[in-house]
């Protein structure tokens, strides 16, 4: 049996918020990053969004006998969408693959009401990190729209249920990328 494969672009792409085996790097053509708030959770989060002559990287994993359900419950807010013939792999099989993306009719820019958390940010750049290097978090930074977004610290409480525990130098990384992009940091919302 064929086994279909999801790619993620934000926290799929950190191994340890999931237990799908055998992650590998992968790009999505044809579309970008962007934080946006959906009237169908409390902050911001990311989506991909099409966007021509753009892509992002990312990573694939396999759905053991095409089980979606535990992923689809996980990102609930999104859409399943197939994206096979937009993504580039190193699998010798070429098999199908979808992305989640928020619908476009959900989205809405994120407020001082619906920030994006820290936490769910040091999540996903502690993937790239591990997964692509310091290069892969410059270009997470590059590929993602919607910087102007407020962004709630809430490290020493975090509120992401899948939050992680960073080493020192990766929260050093976070804030110094959030410093290059010029991101506004709030304490409180």
């Amino acid at each position: 049996m064929d086994h279909p494969y999801f790619f993620g672009y934000g926290s799929l792409v950190n191994p340890a918020t999931h237990d799908f085996r055998d992650p590998q790097p992968a790009r999505l053509t044809g579309w970008r990053r962007a934080w946006r708030h959906t009237d169908l959770r409390p902050v911001a989060f990311l989506t991909a969004i099409p966007a021509p002559g753009h892509a992002i990287d990312g990573m694939i994993a396999r759905v053991p006998h095409a089980d979606w359900e535990a992923l689809d419950q996980r990102e609930w807010a999104y859409d399943r969408i197939p994206a096979t013939d937009h993504i580039s792999h190193a699998l010798e099989q070429a098999p199908e693959i979808s992305v989640y993306a928020v619908p476009e009719s959900r989205q809405r820019d994120s407020t001082e009401q619906y920030p994006v958390l820290l936490s769910y940010l040091d999540v996903v750049v502690q993937g790239y990190v591990r997964a692509f290097g310091q290069e892969g978090v410059q270009h997470f930074f590059d590929t993602t729209d919607g910087w102007d977004a407020p962004i709630l610290n809430d490290r020493a409480e975090p509120r992401y249920p899948r939050h992680q525990q960073l080493k020192p130098d990766e929260t050093a990384l976070v804030d110094r990328h959030l410093a290059r992009i010029e991101a506004r940091v709030i304490d409180h919302v």
